[in-house]
């Protein structure tokens, strides 16, 4: 598609962000694909033109109606320069060239405020309030990481909340965990990528301490799921490690509840595609974890295993409440993807002055 001579460009920068990458990637991806179905109608309506800068990978990635260009793209890249520039993750340190007119950034969390030792507090701290120093406008994905931005950054510009959307894999196809069948007995599901923050120990203590009740763990195969695959062995106690996203579907909607004690969130995407299957969702009181349950989730005040299982064993029964599991999906359907891309959409025409 030709380039009008008078087109105004925005950039949504991914930084390193890449399949694989866990929450930062599915965020990226899935907002960056309808800014691109978008992009025709902008083209035409407003003579805007969208950007992408990726790494090699995913060049092309987000389709033809787009630019692609490396992570530090030179001045104009070819056109005009770009009025907006958008930073889609607070670990994103790529500089835009000279002449951007607005400077966006979302920050999903400030978690290295919980959960790491001093130093590692500091370089981070300092390197966020660096990158906050070169920024117009900033979007955050919870209200709690809106309140700790303002809180520990000191931040005093133009701040909204977009929440997340999360995908209803509920009508996707389906295909079993290995050596699982729907005739297995009930289990209990957690899927994250296992590290400390996660809190995958709580529920490890809980399987050893509850053994009538099976724990399915799930993740990618990175180094902290190996290795606790690798210490811990429990005979009511399974993890499955790079599953298929049939292979997810398929544990949601067999699974009699979804345990996730995290605790530290942005927002939490696995229990939000939990309770679109209508499930039982137990989340820690934690970060923004109550903002996002609300009323339809359960919540962990103590990781003792009695404690634990007496918040799961009363979850449970309610789960058989009529139309609490109508009432779970309700809940899910307002975390929506569109609507989520449809609020950058608005930030962006705000930020170039057009018309609603």
């Amino acid at each position: 598609m030709p380039l009008p001579p008078a087109a105004r460009r925005v950039c949504l920068s991914l930084g390193h962000s890449a399949p694989g990458d866990g929450g930062l990637f599915e965020f990226a991806s899935q907002i960056g694909l309808r800014v691109a179905q978008a992009a025709p109608q902008w083209l035409e309506r407003h003579g805007v033109r969208f950007h992408f800068a990726v790494v090699p990978a995913l060049q092309g990635f987000f389709g033809p109606a787009v630019e692609h260009g490396p992570l530090e793209p030179g001045p104009g890249q070819g056109g005009a320069p770009f009025e907006v520039w958008h930073a889609l993750n607070q670990l994103n340190r790529h500089r835009p060239p000279p002449g951007c007119r607005q400077r966006v950034l979302t920050i999903h969390d400030l978690n290295y405020l919980y959960a790491k030792n001093a130093f590692s507090r500091w370089r981070d701290h300092r390197r966020l309030r660096a990158l906050v120093a070169r920024t117009d406008h900033i979007v955050a994905i919870s209200q709690h990481t809106a309140d700790d931005v303002r809180r520990h950054l000191g931040w005093a510009g133009p701040l909204e909340v977009i929440h997340n959307g999360a995908r209803d894999l509920s009508a996707e196809p389906r295909e079993p965990l290995p050596g699982m069948t729907p005739a297995s007995r009930p289990f209990l599901l957690h899927l994250s990528r296992m590290s400390r923050s996660k809190n995958p120990q709580a529920i490890i203590d809980l399987a050893r301490a509850w053994p009538e009740m099976d724990f399915v763990l799930c993740g990618p195969a990175g180094h902290d799921a190996r290795r606790l695959r690798q210490a811990v062995h429990l005979p009511n106690l399974q993890f499955h490690l790079a599953i298929s996203e049939a292979q997810k579907a398929w544990a949601y909607a067999h699974c009699a509840g979804f345990l996730f004690p995290s605790l530290t969130e942005g927002f939490g995407l696995p229990p939000i595609e939990a309770m679109h299957f209508g499930k039982p969702v137990f989340l820690a009181r934690r970060t923004c974890l109550p903002e996002i349950g609300g009323a339809a989730a359960d919540y962990f005040d103590d990781f003792a295993p009695a404690a634990m299982r007496a918040v799961v064993e009363r979850g449970l029964v309610r789960q058989a409440q009529p139309g609490r599991p109508q009432a779970i999906r309700a809940h899910a359907a307002q975390f929506d993807w569109d609507r989520a891309a449809g609020a950058y959409l608005d930030l962006y025409r705000r930020l170039l002055g057009l018309p609603e």
